[in-house]
């Protein structure tokens, strides 16, 4: 499971990485590692931050 996340992660932090450096350049690696850890803690961000009143207005939309 987090093998998965980690590949999705990767795959994400490759093509944000390609854009701005070669994929043949020895430096590819370390910005494409140095880019995931920026993506992972954007998504941490993300779910830390997010406001409680965006989860209510969601479950409310589930009707039970």
């Amino acid at each position: 499971m987090i093998g998965w996340i980690v590949r999705i992660l990767m795959i994400a932090a490759g093509v944000v990485t390609g854009w701005f450096v070669a994929k043949d350049a020895p430096i590819f690696g370390v910005a494409q590692v140095m880019v995931a850890v920026l993506l992972l803690t954007f998504v941490v961000a993300i779910l830390a931050f997010w406001p409680h009143r965006w989860t209510n207005a969601l479950n409310r939309s589930v009707k039970h």
